[in-house]
């Protein structure tokens, strides 16, 4: 494979993974998922309760077992986008071809254990694209005004990062144009800040700094404060060695990212201003995923563990921590059984999606050093200098 087939590659399953078994454990508490397993998680695990399509507040979701999200589900679509245009994406191409997508293709949607349209898996959210974009008819670069402010834009944008493989600025700002059709406020700019990370992360040569440079360098607001507080907190981290060091990483992350989380102490049981828009606040997937990457120096197994043990929205923070890893170490830090594990519980073929995202990637890629060369070349003649 060319290093781009590789990353993208890595990227996808990467994030899968992470989504996948953080699906096991969303919304609880590390202690609560501990008593439940036996011990913190170090694999694919089955869902909460036996009694999946019933069970509240998890029913009608089989979580678990090796089963992707809406997270995963989301950026396949994404892909799917992106091999069509095999260009860059803005707002519109949210409401003309992923619009079309959630709504009218079914697919096999692993935690329903049946194929239904990808609308009738995705959070509210998320449906408010459809009801925006497809009945309201708004004007895509405004739709995500008004909506639940979430990580929902974040959850899906790692392919965006791809598309911009060595261009942190250039994912901000395509990511934060696409998801404006989704997302405002913190939330749109999670998406933004992320996709950088991810691009930075595929660079040739690139490390951990490189991916903490990346998102501070365009990170704003309590985006920013809440990078920088992550950061400053635990660059310097020796990982984890014990069960016992891995919970007081996580307590620690908690604590640094806390002030800056609207949702509150109580993940079921939101404060009175959870979600709202706000120059102050961020959402707490983003900082926590890079605080337990932070902590465990960009190891894969070890950050995705750390995402799936934390609790709360664990599958979206597993899935942000396994893209930025994989970006970094490339398909061979993604463990294999574990994609292929997934692979056949979700019948889908992760695989291929990173590598038709490659292919498209490699179009658009192709497409921006041709534009480069000519801009490089009009800059020479208007200021009259040879290029």
């Amino acid at each position: 494979m060319t290093w781009l087939e590789d990353r993208a590659v890595a990227v996808i399953t990467g994030a899968a993974v992470g989504d996948a078994l953080g699906g096991a454990t969303e919304g609880w508490t590390p202690e609560q998922i501990e008593e439940r397993h036996g011990g913190r998680v170090t694999g694919i695990v089955g869902p909460w309760y036996p009694n999946w399509r019933d069970a509240r507040p998890i029913a009608p979701y089989h979580k678990g077992d090796g089963h992707i999200t809406d997270d995963t589900l989301m950026t396949c679509a994404l892909v799917e986008v992106y091999a069509k245009r095999r260009a860059h994406l803005d707002a519109y191409a949210m409401a003309e071809d992923l619009v079309p997508l959630m709504i009218g293709e079914p697919r096999w949607v692993p935690e329903l254990e049946t194929s239904a349209l990808l609308l009738q898996r995705v959070f509210l959210a998320e449906k408010w694209i459809v009801t925006k974009l497809h009945y309201g008819h708004a004007d895509p670069r405004e739709a995500g005004a008004g909506n639940v402010v979430n990580c929902g834009a974040a959850m899906y944008i790692a392919p965006v990062g791809i598309a911009n493989a060595g261009d942190p600025r250039g994912a901000y700002a395509e990511a934060i144009d696409l998801t404006g059709a989704h997302q405002s406020s913190y939330g749109r700019e999670a998406a933004g800040v992320l996709a950088a990370m991810v691009a930075a992360s595929v660079a040739p040569g690139a490390g951990l700094d490189d991916v903490v440079e990346a998102a501070l360098s365009v990170a704003h607001d309590g985006t920013a404060a809440a990078l920088r507080a992550v950061v400053d907190a635990f660059s310097n981290s020796i990982p984890p060695s014990t069960d016992e060091q891995e919970r007081a990483l996580a307590r620690r992350v908690r604590e640094v990212v806390a002030p800056f989380d609207s949702v509150g102490p109580h993940y079921r049981q939101m404060s009175m201003d959870a979600r709202r828009p706000s120059r102050t606040k961020s959402i707490e997937e983003l900082p926590a995923a890079l605080g337990l990457v932070l902590g465990h120096r960009g190891e894969y197994r070890g950050s995705v563990l750390a995402s799936v043990n934390y609790g709360r929205d664990a599958d979206s923070i597993a899935s942000m921590a396994g893209a930025i890893c994989a970006g970094l170490g490339g398909t061979t830090v993604v463990p294999a059984e574990w994609v292929d594990a997934i692979d056949e519980a979700s019948r889908t073929d992760l695989r291929a999606t990173g590598r038709l995202m490659a292919s498209a990637a490699a179009d658009i890629l192709r497409a921006d050093r041709e534009r480069a060369l000519a801009r490089v070349a009009g800059i020479g003649a208007a200021i009259g200098e040879e290029a």
